[in-house]
């Protein structure tokens, strides 16, 4: 695993400066950084408190609705004949998404932190609509920001932000997307570090956010692992999970560290590897900083991020997570990368196939595992499948309806 500490690999990193290696950290303003090591203590001292922790866990099981299943996929296995897929159905978790996860961790911690507003971004809305949901749960207001082009591609997930009460506040600067959503995110939490927390929505941005979010996404590691041995009675010979900022790929990852098990993180690969067509940060970047974390970034040629794309809204961002990064650099995941040709026709397959309408961020995932498949028949593959496919479905029929015609 690239360590001879004897603690797990979980365990290893962060540090308490927040780096995983060389990466992450805290890159904010010194007053800021004043609440950023206020939230780190609290979060310490609050989420190892019995209270916290039996709440957080009924809240889980009784209106998240976990643990989420493993699902083996019959029928798309035997039409590849190839190995055999399975998915973590985070798609069935309250709200649609692995998102809920980790904002109904941070709206608790909030609520025992005595915040009075909750501030977030969210590209495909999913990010937006947990924590609109979890605002709701805790009768703590909700600000979400999102790009402008989002808020037209994923126009169903911003009407449930709304229902739920949400103020969504429109981006429409630079690209209008999700790096700009952080962006206009941050400075509205600059305004009021004091009464706000910032509601990061992956394992970006400076110290503690990473390891936060990590933290409440792992229980899908652990159900995954306790769920894949008692159906099979082995651990999978590989994992897949999307990446973009990366919280749902480091959550199940994060299950299997210390196992025999390959990782494969996937980046969308848009419409190929020129800059501005992808958003294939680990695959084409390189060291950079931005929104106070140090991670592998695509940059300009004046070194400020890049612009980016991707079909997925959620995986539009120019950098990773620092853990993401750091586990590249020691060899323990693989990076892969998925086109948007090739995840909108797994977004079809799967639907054809399984009657399970993925997101376009999770078919990226779907796509790669589609491809390990055909080339490894006698493998087990499990899939992350973050996040279920409503908030697409006008997109695609009016980009991709011609896929539908198709026979899967």
């Amino acid at each position: 695993m690239g360590t001879s500490n004897p603690l797990p690999l979980r365990r290893q990193v962060p540090d308490d400066k927040g780096f995983f290696g060389k990466f992450g950290g805290s890159f904010v303003p010194p007053e800021l950084q004043k609440e950023m090591d206020a939230i780190y203590q609290a979060y310490q001292r609050v989420c190892r408190s019995h209270d916290f922790i039996l709440e957080l866990r009924a809240i889980r099981k009784h209106f998240q609705g976990r643990p989420t299943p493993v699902y083996f996929c019959r029928n798309l296995s035997n039409k590849i004949g190839g190995a055999r897929i399975y998915l973590k159905r985070e798609d069935l978790n309250h709200s649609g998404a692995h998102k809920l996860n980790h904002c109904m961790g941070e709206a608790l911690l909030a609520k025992y932190l005595g915040k009075k507003k909750l501030i977030a971004e969210t590209g495909a809305g999913q990010h937006g609509v947990a924590l609109a949901t979890a605002g709701a749960y805790f009768g703590i207001p909700v600000e979400i920001h999102m790009g402008e082009v989002d808020i037209a591609k994923e126009h169903p997930n911003v009407v449930r932000m709304k229902i739920l009460g949400a103020k969504v506040v429109s981006v429409s600067v630079g690209a209008k997307t999700l790096k700009e959503a952080v962006d206009s995110a941050f400075q509205a939490y600059l305004n009021d570090p004091v009464n706000s927390i910032y509601c990061i929505g992956s394992v970006v941005g400076p110290h503690p956010f990473p390891l936060m979010v990590r933290e409440f996404q792992h229980v899908v590691g652990i159900e995954a692992r306790e769920q894949f041995l008692e159906m099979t009675g082995e651990l999978p010979d590989n994992v897949v999970a999307c990446v973009g900022g990366g919280s749902n790929a480091m959550g199940i990852f994060s299950g299997f560290l210390d196992d025999p098990v390959e990782l494969h993180g996937v980046e969308p690969l848009g419409r190929g590897a020129k800059l501005g067509d992808h958003a294939a940060s680990l695959t084409y970047g390189s060291e950079g900083t931005m929104h106070g974390f140090h991670s592998i970034m695509l940059k300009a040629a004046d070194g400020e991020p890049a612009p980016v794309y991707s079909v997925a809204s959620g995986l539009d961002y120019p950098s990773t997570g620092p853990e993401h990064a750091y586990l590249k650099t020691i060899g323990r995941t693989e990076v892969a990368t998925v086109s948007d040709d090739e995840a909108i026709d797994a977004f079809f397959r799967l639907s054809r196939l399984e009657g399970i309408i993925p997101a376009l961020e999770s078919a990226h995932a779907v796509a790669c595992a589609i491809k390990l498949a055909k080339e490894r028949p006698a493998q087990d593959i499990l899939v992350n499948l973050s996040g279920r496919g409503d908030k697409d479905l006008d997109f695609v029929m009016a980009k991709y309806g011609a896929y539908a015609d198709r026979e899967y």
